[in-house]
């Protein structure tokens, strides 16, 4: 699978700075808002769910999985993608700082099943994530998610 082809241009964020976790989900809301599959309704929702929730979307550590759920403000299913030069807390006791940001919007709870499946061999590799976490380009990026998809 192409993970690619979910990290357009507009998606990605790498080496950037958030003086906190709700400005962290908002640079990966705002990747979903400029490739047109969420509208800002979807950032504030994946907000409202962590303050409401708690921490649950840090699912690794360093690694955020910023999500709602499925809403109108969901246009198409699609992903977006932030590092951080600085790690950033959320609150998580176990995978705090997170310096990884992933978010996710989909139309309804099984269309971004294949991604996940994908994703989730990405992030059981440590090297993979080093990677990513030095990726200094979208293109970059694409290239290491397409490479660890591959093997």
């Amino acid at each position: 699978m192409k993970l690619s082809k979910y990290f357009p241009d507009s998606a990605v964020i790498t080496q950037t700075e958030a003086a906190d976790w709700r400005e962290a989900i908002e640079l990966s809301g705002a990747g979903l808002v400029d490739q047109g599959a969420t509208t800002a309704q979807y950032t504030a929702e994946m907000i409202t769910a962590l303050e409401d929730l708690g921490p649950y979307i840090v699912i690794a550590p360093g690694f955020a999985l910023a999500h709602s759920r499925p809403s109108p403000a969901v246009l198409r299913t699609a992903m977006s993608f932030v590092s951080l030069k600085r790690g950033v807390e959320f609150g998580s006791d176990l995978n705090d700082p997170v310096d990884l940001v992933i978010g996710l919007a989909a139309t309804d709870q099984g269309s971004h099943l294949e991604v996940m499946s994908a994703l989730a061999r990405i992030l059981s590799d440590t090297e993979v994530m080093a990677k990513l976490r030095e990726a200094s380009s979208a293109q970059q990026v694409r290239e290491i998610l397409d490479s660890a998809a591959a093997e």
